[in-house]
């Protein structure tokens, strides 16, 4: 019997409660208040089932976490059956990855094991558990699969390995790192991304949509996307190029790696072992008589300067930064030793983003809290994540959320004359440019996400506080 069968889920509607956990003789509830004896023996009657009860506070049964879905115990599946081999288990690890839509896989050693955890939408969830004898043969035959030296564990190892699914091919970077109780893998999900490449799809508002496009439609300058690991950064540059795609021009990359393939476009992974890192490649490059360059990191002073030459010699760049805001860049460019006059001539536009989890429709319930009076709002109605069957944790998916700082005559001038990052924010605030604490603000308020997880994700605005 399961959550979908009728007795369970009227119970646990009407009460409200939320399962915990459940198996072939058990049944865990978590419940605001206690139901009545009666209604107890009535539910172990029909599930046929030990039923236990756990009474919380409002508080903690609202901001309660289910476990990941299709969680299982790994001990139990390597050895439930007699046939069942490192490969075949290795082959489930990464299947389950997929079919859970996990961006990365972590199998972390500690005493006694080893923990494997998946990152969903951008937070860890605890897939399952493994004794030292098997986190050993797992973690030498994704070694052997990537190719990378399986009796080398005193010193970290990259490599790649790929999957075929559902008649889908999918691409994973494995990397070691040694540790106290053995090798740390980790293997991240490559070509995550397969739907439509269109800026449309991207979740950018209209608004910033049109400035988006009128700095696309430039014939040269420098387009910078910024923000964390894992902020959707690939996904935007990615759209871009895909808008910029035509017979009529020359696309070049240069991206460590490659994650998308996209036809019309030259694109080309550094080699460090080969001696091509990003200046290397970028100045060949420029010999190759491009319109169009995007650089998949701007992580030195090199890069940076081949960068800002670029877009100043007729040339419209793509590139990003970790940075945590649109003003940010501009003082890591700085550090960088880009002088300043030279980023105010090649600078078109920069976007800060970040991605929030969205909440799931089914079960998200409205807040009986608004939120925090000095916040500027029409309403400060908002919504609480629940969890149900067909969502992880009351979350389904990710939302993207956008801070664009478009270069004009104004912003450049104050560039030049090295105005500080608070000056800039309050010539940003004056000209009602949302930053992205603002537009995370109007995602609440729009029942798309929750007000925790904003703050999670961005943090809180302090202007704002």
């Amino acid at each position: 019997m399961s959550a979908e069968t009728t007795p369970l889920k009227v119970f646990c509607e009407n009460h409200p409660a939320r399962i915990t956990y459940e198996d072939n003789e058990s049944l865990c509830l978590l419940v605001m208040s206690p139901p009545s004896s009666e209604d107890i023996n009535h539910l172990a009657f029909t599930c046929q089932k030990k039923i236990t009860i756990k009474s919380v506070s409002k508080q903690e049964y609202f901001t309660y976490q289910q476990p990941a879905p299709n969680s299982l115990s790994l001990q139990a599946e390597y050895k439930g059956e007699d046939n069942a081999t490192t490969i075949d288990f290795c082959q489930t690890i990464l299947c389950h990855a997929v079919q859970q839509k996990a961006s990365d896989i972590h199998i972390e050693p500690h005493a006694l094991g080893a923990k494997i955890r998946f990152r969903v939408d951008g937070v860890l969830y605890v897939y399952g558990e493994l004794p030292p004898v098997e986190t050993n043969a797992i973690s030498s035959r994704f070694k052997l699969l990537a190719g990378v030296d399986i009796a080398e564990n005193r010193r970290p190892q990259d490599g790649q390995l790929s999957l075929t699914y559902q008649e889908a091919n999918y691409s994973f970077r494995l990397a070691t790192l040694p540790t106290k109780f053995g090798e740390k893998v980790v293997l991240r999900l490559l070509e995550a991304f397969r739907g439509d490449l269109r800026l449309e799809n991207i979740g950018i508002p209209p608004a910033q949509l049109a400035v988006f496009k009128a700095a696309l439609a430039a014939p040269q300058g420098l387009i910078i996307v910024t923000g964390p690991t894992g902020s959707g950064k690939t996904v935007t540059l990615y759209s871009a190029l895909n808008a910029l795609n035509s017979v009529e021009r020359n696309l070049c990359s240069v991206e460590d790696p490659i994650e998308l393939v996209i036809p019309g476009i030259n694109q080309t992974q550094i080699n460090l072992k080969a001696g091509l890192d990003f200046p290397t490649i970028l100045r060949a490059l420029l010999r190759q008589d491009p319109d169009i360059l995007m650089i998949g990191e701007i992580r030195d002073n090199q890069t940076a300067d081949i960068a800002i030459k670029a877009a100043q010699t007729g040339h419209l760049v793509l590139s990003t930064l970790h940075t945590n805001s649109t003003v940010d860049t501009l003082s890591r460019l700085t550090q960088m030793g880009v002088v300043e006059y030279l980023t105010a001539s090649a600078l078109k536009l920069i976007v800060a983003q970040r991605l929030v989890r969205r909440l799931c429709q089914r079960c998200r319930l409205s807040s009986p809290d608004p939120l925090p009076a000095h916040l500027p709002l029409k309403s400060y109605e908002h919504w609480l994540a629940i969890g149900c069957q067909f969502c992880l944790s009351g979350y389904s998916g990710r939302h993207a959320l956008f801070e664009l700082l478009p270069i004009d005559s104004a912003i450049k001038h104050a560039i030049i004359q090295q105005t500080s990052p608070q000056k800039l924010r309050v010539l940003l605030r004056e000209r009602r440019l949302d930053n992205l604490f603002e537009a995370g603000l109007h995602a609440v308020t729009q029942g798309i996400t929750t007000y925790q997880e904003l703050l999670r994700v961005v943090g809180m605005d302090n202007e704002a506080a």
